[in-house]
């Protein structure tokens, strides 16, 4: 009798695949990288065949680790991220085009042009103009490859985030859909209707007819044809953008519930309910899910580069050989120079998002000296991440009027205690780092193994993410504030536009 889910989590760096068990215990796992491809600066794109190919080799690899049998998986949970899309023929199943990544600035002129119309994407989206989204790099793409909005008008192109290109390639064409969370995030998507809004899809210059059908994230969505992760098929029984992935994977199901997810960037959400809740901060009104899966509402606010300004101290300036070590370079630094006061790092390698929302803002190193060193550098690196977390905060906090008696940490950084310290310091509140790091992949096996009744009511499902480590602020008031100064004159220098 099938009892396990497969959890399937494609991320911006990788695609990592679990095997979830009725207990909550991950009993196999399998990892890899896929490239990134940088045509042109601040361009970034994906292999959307490498993708999939990712998905359907590291499944099998994940089952084995499992030492089960693929006829013991219930269900399948996809997460992604979200606003990285693909284009592809209907028939073939080709893609025309690399997959145009979240984090690609290409559409900043076209975003520049349509600024005006901003209280109109926000009222009908939730939404910010911004290259972010999918909606103007897919207008720029239109735009640029002759023939293809053409094709798109005749239905002869699929226009999807990654959780529709997989659901096409798993079903092998039977299924074009998408779930509301991803869907939202296109800047195409009526959030109050939950259906694509014909007046930005005209502003867009979308073809219709390219579109998925829009779904609820609990499924079952669709089914894996057989022969591509198992020899029969497999009911897909949810998909979930990655960022209410991890709010659901964190348990954080009714209003005022939040989390930080740490992964290629951070992104913080706040659960408003069944109340959609417009910012006044440059933050997102965007989708979540209620304890039964069921469609709900929340604020996000999206940091760019978090994890991602790791791997460019490793892979980019080669100051560290992996991730970990900069847990001792920072504690070196701190060592050396206990005021943190030199340098600041504002990684703002493909412009800043929350709140500050400028496309055109670069990264800068200030405040170098004859002294300043490597694990300085690292220091501070990591010491961006959490600043960038905490401006996000602050905006959340004023919106809705509810202050944070702490912050709910999950994603591969939280492994970090230096980072996870310092974040306690500079917001001056317990951050919870959750028990199971994985809370994105969780999340959808969570949300699939509810719609395939392996677990049997949400709190029966919800007891298995209780627990977790919690850090608490150390640092005194007055060095926080001189701190928070430095970080934000040091941000001043990279704006092209004001802030907010």
């Amino acid at each position: 009798m099938p009892q396990v889910i497969l959890a399937i989590d494609q991320g911006t760096t990788g695609t990592t695949v679990f095997v979830v068990d009725g207990r909550g215990r991950i009993r196999g796992r399998a990892y890899a990288e896929i490239r990134q491809f940088y045509p042109k600066p601040g361009w970034v794109e994906h292999d959307p065949e490498e993708i999939y190919r990712s998905v359907v080799t590291l499944s099998k690899k994940a089952i084995s680790a499992a030492k089960v049998s693929a006829s013991a998986i219930a269900g399948i949970g996809i997460t992604n991220q979200r606003e990285t899309f693909v284009v592809w023929e209907r028939r073939s199943g080709r893609p025309v085009y690399r997959a145009i990544v979240w984090q690609c600035r290409r559409s900043a002129d076209i975003c520049d042009a349509l600024r005006d119309r901003e209280p109109d994407v926000a009222q009908h989206t939730g939404l910010l103009i911004d290259p972010y989204f999918s909606g103007t790099k897919l207008k720029w793409l239109l735009d640029n490859k002759p023939g293809l909005r053409e094709r798109g008008a005749r239905g002869e192109l699929c226009f999807g985030n990654i959780d529709t290109w997989l659901l096409y390639k798993l079903s092998r064409g039977a299924e074009f859909v998408t779930d509301y969370t991803n869907a939202s995030r296109t800047m195409m998507f009526n959030l109050a209707r939950r259906e694509w809004d014909d007046e930005m899809v005209a502003m867009l210059d979308v073809p219709r007819e390219m579109l998925p059908r829009a779904v609820s994230s609990r499924g079952p969505l669709a089914e894996t044809a057989p022969g591509t992760i198992a020899p029969h098929a497999i009911p897909v029984a949810a998909v979930i953008g990655d960022q209410q992935s991890a709010l659901y994977g964190q348990g954080a199901v009714v209003a005022g519930d939040s989390k930080a997810t740490y992964g290629t960037g951070a992104f913080l959400l706040m659960n408003t309910g069944d109340k959609m809740v417009p910012s006044k901060n440059r933050l997102l009104t965007t989708t979540a899910l209620g304890p039964a899966g069921e469609p709900a509402y929340a604020l996000e606010g999206s940091v760019f580069i978090a994890g991602a300004a790791v791997q460019w101290l490793r892979d980019g300036l080669k100051l560290v050989r992996n991730a970990a070590d900069t847990y001792a370079e920072a504690r070196a630094s701190v060592a050396k120079n206990k005021d943190r006061s030199q340098p600041y790092v504002v990684p703002a390698f493909v412009g800043l998002g929350a709140p500050y929302w400028d496309a055109n803002a670069r990264g800068a190193i200030m405040g170098i000296t004859r002294g300043t060193t490597r694990a300085d550098i690292v220091r501070a690196t990591l010491d961006s991440i959490a600043y960038q977390v905490r401006d996000v905060i602050v905006a959340m906090e004023s919106d809705t009027a509810h202050p944070m008696s702490e912050l709910r940490a999950d994603g591969g950084a939280t492994a970090n205690r230096y980072l996870m310290q310092f974040q306690a310091d500079i917001l001056g509140k317990p951050v919870r780092r959750a028990k199971i790091a994985e809370t994105t992949a969780m999340g959808a096996a969570m949300l699939a193994g509810l719609a395939v009744r392996i677990w049997k009511s949400p709190d029966e499902m919800l007891a298995l993410v209780k627990g977790a480590d919690v850090f608490k602020p150390k640092m005194q008031t007055a060095d926080r504030e001189r701190l928070l100064a430095g970080w934000h004159d040091a941000v001043s220098h990279t704006l092209t536009r004001p802030s907010n």
